[in-house]
C-alpha cells in the first residue's frame, strides 16, 4: 500500500494538515516534505527506528545525515563556538538553498548526541556537521510543529527529486505521508559551503555560485518606499554620504569596505527615474540622483538585507509579506510615525524631506549594530 499523499495547497485545512504531518513525524513516521530544491523524506532525530528506515530507503545510505532546521538559530543547538563569518551565514543565507559545514568538537558532539538520545556519527562526520535551513513555507511550518530537530534525506538524483512523484514512485510504501506542493522552485540542488574559522570554500555549486555567496554576505543596507522614486533613493543617497564619512573614505569605496546601501519600492516599475524635485534637492547636498533607476522590491533583496529602514508601516508590512522571517531585520525609519510620499509637491517640500531623512538616517545608523 503506497503513501498518502497530500496536495497542500488545494487542501481546505492547510493547517490541520501541517499538523498531522508533525504528529507523523514525532511518532517516528517517515513523511516527504517539499524544499526550495528538492523533495525529501524526513525523521524525528531522536528517533532510532526512523532514522533506520530514513536511511534504508533507497539508495540506502551510512554516512551522517543532514539536520534541517525551522529556524536560523535552531543551529546554536549542535555547534560549539562559532565563528563571527559562521555566525554571518547563519544570519544571511538562511532560510534558503544553502547546507552548511561547521566544525565542532568532540566534546560538545558527545553532548549534543547525548541531548538526543543517538551516536554522534547520525549527525556528524569526523568533526564536522552539516546543516540546512529550508526556504520553504511547507517545509518551514512542518519543521517547527513538530518541536524537536529532524535529519531529511532527498528522492533519487537531483535532477529527479523536483517532484512529489518522483519520491512517490521512488519510495512507495517505504514512507508513511507525502506532501505535494509542486515542482520545487529552483531546478538545481542546495549550495555546500564548508566553513573553517573565519573563510569558506563551497565544495558543491548549486542554486548559490561564489558570486551571490559573495554578495549576500555583505552588510548591506536596504531603504524601502512605495515608487522607489523620491523617498527610498534620497535615504539611500543620504545614508551612502553618512556612511563615508563614518568610515573616513570616499563613497566611491563602500563596496571595496564590503558595505552595500541599495533603495526599492514595493510597489516600484523598474527603471523609473527619480523626481526632478528629488534630483534637485539632493543636488544641494552634494548627491547625484541623476541616475537612479527604480527597483521593485524582491524576496532576494530582503534575504541580501542586515536592515531594512521603511517610510512607513505599510511598506514594513509589504516586507514581512514577502518574507515573514525577516521581521526582525525591519525597522520603520522614523519611529515616531509613517515618513509622507512629497510626490506632488515643491522643492521645498522636498528640501525639507532631504533634512528629515538625514537626521533619521544618523541616529538610526548609530544606534544600529550592524556587523
Amino acid at each position: 500500500m503506497g503513501a498518502a499523499i497530500i496536495q497542500i495547497f488545494e487542501a481546505s485545512d492547510y493547517e490541520q494538515q501541517i499538523r498531522s504531518a508533525a504528529d507523523l513525524l514525532r511518532q517516528g513516521r517517515l513523511v516527504v516534505v517539499p524544499t526550495e530544491t528538492v523533495y525529501a523524506a524526513a525523521a524525528a532525530l531522536g528517533n532510532a527506528g526512523a532514522l533506520t528506515r530514513l536511511r534504508q530507503l533507497p539508495p540506502e545510505m551510512s554516512g551522517p545525515l543532514v539536520v534541517h532546521l525551522a529556524r536560523p538559530q535552531d543551529a546554536y543547538r549542535f555547534l560549539g563556538p562559532v565563528s563571527d563569518l559562521g555566525q554571518r551565514m547563519i544570519r544571511k543565507l538562511w532560510p534558503g538553498p544553502v547546507g552548511i559545514t561547521f566544525r565542532v568538537p568532540a566534546e560538545r558532539q558527545r553532548e549534543v548526541a547525548g541531548e538526543l538520545g543517538i551516536a554522534p556519527e547520525q549527525i556528524y562526520a569526523g568533526d564536522q556537521i552539516t546543516l540546512r535551513c529550508p526556504d520553504h513555507v511547507v517545509a518551514m511550518d512542518v519543521l517547527s510543529q513538530v518541536g524537536s530537530p529532524v535529519a531529511m534525506r532527498k528522492a533519487g538524483r537531483d535532477d529527479s527529486a523536483q517532484k512529489a512523484e518522483s519520491a512517490a514512485k521512488e519510495w512507495a510504501g517505504a514512507v508513511d505521508l507525502i506532501i505535494d506542493a509542486g515542482p520545487t522552485r529552483y531546478s538545481k540542488p542546495s549550495t555546500i559551503v564548508k566553513l573553517t574559522g573565519n573563510s569558506y570554500e563551497i565544495v558543491r555549486a548549486g542554486v548559490y555560485d561564489q558570486r551571490i555567496i559573495e554578495r549576500l554576505l555583505r552588510t548591506t543596507i536596504l531603504f524601502v518606499c512605495s515608487g522607489n522614486t523620491c523617498r527610498s533613493p534620497m535615504a539611500e543617497a543620504i545614508a551612502r554620504q553618512v556612511l563615508a564619512k563614518k568610515l573616513n573614505i570616499p563613497e566611491s569605496d563602500l563596496e571595496k569596505k564590503g558595505v552595500t546601501v541599495l533603495s526599492a519600492g514595493s510597489f516600484a516599475m523598474p527603471g523609473a527615474r527619480a523626481t526632478p524635485a528629488a534630483v534637485d534637492a539632493l543636488r544641494e547636498r552634494g548627491a547625484d540622483l541623476s541616475r537612479h533607476r527604480s527597483r521593485p522590491l524582491t524576496v532576494e533583496l530582503v534575504h541580501e538585507a542586515d536592515v531594512i529602514y521603511t517610510m512607513s508601516r505599510s511598506h514594513s508590512a509589504a516586507v514581512t509579506a514577502l518574507v515573514p522571517s525577516a521581521a526582525d531585520r525591519v525597522v520603520t525609519l522614523n519611529p515616531e510615525g509613517d515618513i509622507d510620499d512629497p510626490i506632488g509637491g515643491d522643492l521645498s517640500l522636498y528640501q525639507s524631506l532631504a533634512g528629515q531623512l538625514q537626521t533619521l538616517i544618523e541616529k538610526r545608523l548609530e544606534e544600529q549594530s550592524l556587523p
